[in-house]
């Protein structure tokens, strides 16, 4: 088995704000109605990107996407429109904005076939998320699987953040995610802790392991890609902080009803 370690010093995210903010789009969501496949705010304007396909809106089974129109005024780089891309929806699966909201989607690309399962409990001020992948290539065999699962503890994650700088960091990791192949399996967590300045300190590790007989060949490719896989490794971890910093710099300031106009805004901006 191969460990690698890296940790990075990325900017806070307001808890306080993170809740606000996460229960307005809920509510917005909650009080949206399905006109002629558009699904529409409280204040009449469409969601930008999101149309009811099949179902009723909001309830169990409900299928949503893209317009054709949408699509097609979505070209690339190449000058083809997005409705050559590969197909894409979601379906709901559960609506319970005090509980549960749960989305599975479904795509289609280059020749793999991916599903991915989104969980959120408590959404109005999250408690836990939960995403799964799993994918295949209809055409292949068993190489061209693989599955992945992760958790994030929110709960957890503020009560890291939560104890004394100086103190070591918790023994359970917040953030735990899973990866299978035939060949091999990942484990990746993700913990943080305060540092004095204000900021998170967010420790990354990840463990990678041959499966069954595989497991000596997979010891010996890492021996000799060791290094390579850890550079790569660090600089996925140090993009991702960035990325994060991105984020944050983006995100509105405000608070109450300016929040939520904010929020309102993005959702139905192009």
């Amino acid at each position: 088995m191969a460990r690698f370690e890296h940790t990075v010093t990325v900017a806070a995210l307001d808890r306080h704000w993170f809740e606000e903010a996460a229960g307005h789009a809920v509510d917005l969501f909650d009080a949206s109605r399905e006109q002629d496949g558009a699904i529409l705010l409280p204040d009449g304007r469409p969601i930008h990107g999101l149309r009811l396909l099949k179902g009723r809106h909001l309830q169990s089974g409900a299928w949503y996407g893209e317009s054709q129109e949408e699509k097609d005024g979505e070209g690339g780089e190449d000058g083809k429109g997005a409705s050559e891309a590969a197909p894409e929806a979601a379906v709901l699966r559960e609506w319970r904005p005090s509980r549960t909201v749960e989305v599975e989607s479904r795509v289609a690309e280059e020749g793999m076939s991916l599903r991915v399962g989104v969980r959120l409990r408590e959404p109005r001020t999250p408690k836990a998320l939960e995403v799964s992948l799993d994918g295949h290539n209809p055409k292949g065999g068993s190489l061209y699987r693989f599955s992945g699962r992760a958790k994030a503890d929110l709960h957890a994650w503020w009560a890291a953040l939560e104890r004394p700088s100086s103190a070591p960091p918790a023994a359970r990791a917040p953030v735990v995610g899973t990866a299978k192949h035939r060949l091999g399996k990942a484990r990746l967590t993700v913990t943080p802790r305060p540092a004095e300045d204000g900021t998170w300190r967010v420790s990354v590790v990840l463990s990678v392991r041959g499966r069954w007989l595989l497991r000596p060949v997979a010891a010996v490719g890492l021996l000799f890609a060791r290094r390579p896989v850890e550079r790569g490794f660090r600089e996925g971890v140090d993009s991702a902080a960035e990325e994060w910093a991105e984020l944050l710099a983006e995100l509105p300031s405000r608070h109450g009803e300016a929040l939520r106009a904010e929020i309102a805004d993005a959702l139905t901006t192009p």
